[in-house]
């Protein structure tokens, strides 16, 4: 019973989290994505946390590894995250809208991004964190 009022409220806080910007630029190579994603209030990616606003969720062109992500300003000046990932396959029932599911959080404390779906693309980028 309780693990479904979870889910459910995990749900409500992704959804009044995350506003997608629905911008996906492919930049000269099918396996770069870009996408503009809004957060209406604070999250935390492995060792840094975002204030609300607008990011670039990024597979960058030089990079050896389709799995690295970069996280930058909305104007670029700032990379907050350049990291590895996991790849992940989106949610079956997601059709595709889906940019970024959140992990659970302490109450009080700021929710983790869990994994990033580029717009389009059936594999995510699942953020790794520390113990």
């Amino acid at each position: 019973m309780f693990g479904n009022l979870k889910v459910a409220a995990i749900g409500a806080l992704f959804l009044g989290l995350v506003a997608a910007a629905g911008s996906s630029i492919a930049a000269g190579n099918v396996d770069t994505h870009t996408n503009y994603i809004t957060f209406s209030r604070s999250v935390a990616l492995p060792g840094v946390e975002l204030a609300a606003g607008t990011y670039i969720f990024e597979t960058p062109t030089n990079a050896m590894s389709n799995s690295v992500v970069r996280v930058s300003s909305r104007d670029r000046r700032k990379v907050y995250l350049t990291a590895f990932t996991r790849q992940v396959e989106r949610p079956r029932n997601d059709r595709g809208k889906l940019l970024v599911t959140l992990g659970e959080a302490k109450s009080g404390s700021v929710p983790p991004v869990s994994a990033w779906f580029p717009i389009g693309d059936s594999i995510g980028h699942q953020f790794i964190y520390g113990e």
